[in-house]
């Protein structure tokens, strides 16, 4: 039996120093493969000491998911902990055009936001995840392979997920800020994904604090898209009216997903 343990990476970014990746591998029997997820703000998901925001206690979700099925997952979080270059990491432009609520807010955006989710998604798909494959016990191909974030992260998963339906079967999609997009944009951008391999999107929003409320509007608006476009058993829609724009909140769900995740890998 092999014991558990975290592996740091320094991966290479465009543009940038390379970036911390974190790799929770968990207890697993010797020449065994798992399946893997990756997963963003990897600052936030294993140890409560070195999290600053809150903690999602991947490992111990995972260990829990183990007691229960017997199954498990390696786990790849990616830092997303640069204060101003966070946002614009994880928010792509070819969704659509971007809608600020007041010309205050489209200046200061303008000054400091520079969306390059496209450059993050290129780098999970064509650098990360062939070194993971490469240099980790993950077993490959899409129905082994899932992809989780909230908030801007949520945005990003919702990306990568439609955007690469040929390498996750699943993604989470936890309290996405989809609002700073336009309802029309967003629905034809989702048109446009469709293909013959379909990702199961968990949907996941709560209303139990001011962000989530304002959450939650574009998130409706976008799930009832999905409901009119999407495969029916390949969407999860989750609202829970006492959840926070936190941590705490998502880390429930986030056992949620990984079940149904593990529960389809091959």
């Amino acid at each position: 039996m092999i014991k558990e343990k975290i592996v740091d990476l320094h991966a290479p970014y465009p543009k940038s120093k390379k970036r911390l990746v974190r790799v929770y591998i968990p207890e697993h029997e010797e020449n065994q493969k798992l399946p893997v997820i990756y997963m963003t703000d990897g600052q936030n998901l294993f140890e409560e000491e070195n999290c600053k925001y809150g903690c999602w206690h991947i490992r111990e979700a995972v260990r829990e998911e183990f007691e229960k099925s017997g199954k498990s997952a390696i786990i790849v979080g990616i830092y997303n902990d640069i204060p101003h270059k966070r946002a614009s990491e994880l928010t792509p432009k070819s969704i659509g055009k971007f809608q600020f609520p007041d010309l205050i807010s489209k200046i200061m955006m303008s000054l400091f936001f520079k969306p390059t989710g496209e450059v993050f998604d290129d780098f999970i798909i064509n650098t990360l995840k062939p070194h993971i494959e490469e240099h980790f016990p993950v077993k490959t191909g899409r129905n082994n392979t899932a992809f989780c974030g909230s908030s801007m992260g949520g945005l990003m998963s919702f990306f990568t997920g439609l955007n690469n339906p040929d390498v996750f079967s699943m993604t989470g999609v936890f309290s996405p800020n989809i609002m700073m997009y336009y309802k029309e944009d967003i629905k034809t951008w989702i048109q446009s994904r469709l293909s013959e391999n379909t990702t199961y999107l968990y949907m996941y929003v709560g209303q139990g604090n001011d962000m989530e409320s304002q959450l939650y509007p574009a998130f409706e608006q976008t799930c009832e898209t999905l409901k009119e476009v999407y495969p029916e058993k390949f969407l999860k829609i989750v609202i829970k009216e006492n959840g926070m724009h936190h941590e705490s909140s998502w880390e429930p769900v986030f056992k949620d997903f990984l079940h149904i995740f593990l529960e389809n890998t091959d």
